[in-house]
């Protein structure tokens, strides 16, 4: 149900549904003496700071045990929380695909630096010395610790957990989308998809290095790696071993990119969950642009990004928003098809979850692709363990190696579809 039903029902049913359906729906007021508009809003939000809360405790404990807060580990997180809400099978239908064309653009990312184009440094720092008014912005904020290098840094750890944070929590955002306003999450996967591939693009053709790799290759003099240095406060302070470190997230250790620094993905994915928080949830929105400004100092003071890049990134996902919000008729009705609010509206519909709605819509599990999919799925990760422990066709340092994880990719977004069917 969108915006549009639901308000312009109110005429046609009597005023407590009326209510129920605008607080139910949209969040927003409901007419005076409507109790059950008013329990519908108090539930929704009361969901959603649910929500909220288990992605916050879930990070916490994640860094304090040691373990890297990944999108990997947090989707299976969320998966188990749409489990426990009765939509289980709804969130792999909607969540498979975005998952499975993230992962393809991390794979394609990893090769974008191995086309041989000159690294972009010393213009990327004549402009850093204009915004810095003759300094380096990321030297002035290391100063603000002197000895950082040497001496605990409490300032580099809290910027570590940012860090960290920069995606999974936009993760958080597309959840309380998908629970809230689904149609909405269909919109903020496919800006966060095309963001991702117009920055692949700018990696492929512009390659600039980051602060760090300057001062390794000494472009410049006085910039501080300080990623480490946080993080080794951080195991200092919750009690477990730097060599410890689970970090689950292993598409980066294929073959990572270090110099793909414009435009900062860091700085633009939380300031497109930002956008699309301010969109659904209002006021409450406006919360995550006081997050993603943390994170923004947080990766200029590490060293990780130039000011540039944030204010690439930023202009990045602003284009983004703007194309799939105002885009053409034609790819809205698309996305609406893909979404099938009819879904969704039966899925709201229905207490018991997903299940009972689906079985009233007529849709089913399609077990042909399904398993065309997970045989997909089996054969590529089999080629996968070949190249990279047995060394096939060339091993893990040519670009055929995105082949079999493309397969294995593919082969979950069919098994995928498969699952809610007309």
């Amino acid at each position: 149900m969108n915006e549009e039903t639901a308000l312009g029902g109110v005429a046609a049913v009597p005023e407590t549904a009326a209510a129920e359906s605008v607080g139910g729906v949209n969040g927003e007021g409901s007419a005076p003496g409507a109790p059950h508009g008013y329990l519908g809003r108090r539930n929704d939000r009361l969901l959603l700071a649910a929500v909220a809360a288990y992605a916050i405790l879930l990070s916490i404990l994640m860094i304090a045990r040691g373990i890297s807060v990944t999108p990997d580990v947090i989707v299976v997180a969320f998966g188990l929380a749409a489990l426990i809400l009765g939509r289980g099978k709804l969130f792999l239908r909607d969540w498979i695909p975005f998952i499975a064309l993230f992962f393809a653009y991390e794979l394609m990312r990893a090769y974008a630096d191995k086309f041989g184009l000159p690294i972009h440094v010393t213009d990327i720092v004549s402009i850093e010395r204009i915004i810095g008014l003759g300094g380096l912005p990321t030297t002035l904020l290391q100063s603000l610790h002197q000895g950082a290098a040497s001496n605990p840094d409490v300032l580099a750890s809290i910027s570590v957990i940012f860090y960290f944070l920069h995606f999974p929590l936009p993760l958080a955002i597309g959840f309380l989308l998908w629970i809230h306003r689904r149609r909405t999450y269909y919109d903020f996967v496919a800006a966060l998809i095309l963001l991702s591939m117009a920055a692949f693009v700018t990696y492929l053709v512009l390659p600039v290095a980051p602060p760090w790799w300057a001062s390794e290759h000494g472009y410049v003099t006085g910039v501080l790696h300080l990623s480490q240095t946080g993080f080794n406060g951080l195991a200092s302070f919750f009690g477990f071993h730097p060599d410890q470190y689970f970090y689950s997230y292993s598409v980066y250790s294929i073959s990572p990119n270090e110099v793909a620094a414009f435009p900062s993905l860091h700085a633009a994915y939380p300031f497109l969950a930002f956008l699309f928080a301010r969109r659904a949830f209002g006021k409450a929105g406006w919360l995550m642009l006081a997050y993603t400004a943390c994170i923004w100092f947080a990766i200029v003071y590490l060293g990780e990004h130039w000011v540039v890049d944030i204010i690439g990134g930023v202009i990045y996902a602003s284009a983004a928003y703007f194309a799939v919000t105002h885009g053409p008729v034609w790819a809205r009705r698309f996305m609406d098809q893909a979404a099938d609010e009819e879904i969704e509206a039966g899925v709201e519909a229905e207490d018991e979850g997903d299940a009972g709605a689906l079985r009233r819509l007529g849709r089913r599990v399609r077990w042909a692709l399904v398993v065309q999919g997970l045989t997909v799925t089996v054969v590529g990760a089999l080629f996968a363990y070949g190249m990279n422990k047995l060394g096939w066709v060339g091993g893990t340092g040519t670009a055929l190696y995105v082949l079999p994880w493309l397969a294995i990719l593919g082969g979950l977004w069919r098994g995928a579809a498969g699952l809610v069917s007309r």
